[in-house]
């Protein structure tokens, strides 16, 4: 019996211990506090693995201010913006069909960023709408490469 409340002890201390320390512990990506800026350079220095993640915040939050700029009428600025989404959308392909990680969840959100920018789109003048467009098609074309990954023939190994 004597034995045993210190061997309970040490195991429950290992347990807090563990829990804690898992609390404490830094998130793999909290990109809710980092600038975009930050975003991209983090972008270039963490896993492979863990790059898609940061190319998906990038690529939403330069959608956000392309949607923005154009409803303010700075063409010029989201069109630079369109450029970013383009990138960083196409590296975010890339990565998750290398990696044949969150396949479905990157395809879900070129489908909204495509829907966004059909609405965008509407609403700007006739001269602004065809980088517009040609974003649409871009993001269209990198879904059906997603869903190719996914669904397509698997080759022999």
């Amino acid at each position: 019996m004597r034995i045993r409340v210190p061997i309970f002890v040490l195991l429950l201390a290992a347990a807090v211990a563990a829990c804690v320390s898992l609390v404490l512990a830094e998130p793999a990506f909290t990109g809710k506090n980092e600038t975009t800026e930050q975003l991209i350079a983090r972008a270039e220095i963490v896993r492979p693995e863990d790059r898609l993640a940061i190319y998906v915040e990038i690529a939403r939050r330069q959608a956000d201010a392309a949607d923005k700029s154009y409803n303010e009428g700075n063409a010029e600025a989201g069109k630079a913006a369109l450029q970013d989404v383009m990138t960083y959308s196409q590296k975010a392909t890339e990565s998750s069909i290398a990696t044949g990680k969150k396949q479905k969840d990157t395809e879900i959100i070129l489908r909204k960023m495509a829907t966004k920018f059909h609405d965008v789109k509407r609403t700007v003048a006739f001269e602004d709408q065809a980088p517009i467009q040609q974003a649409i098609d871009g993001l269209e074309k990198m879904r059906t490469d997603l869903l190719a990954a996914m669904f397509g023939k698997k080759k022999n190994r």
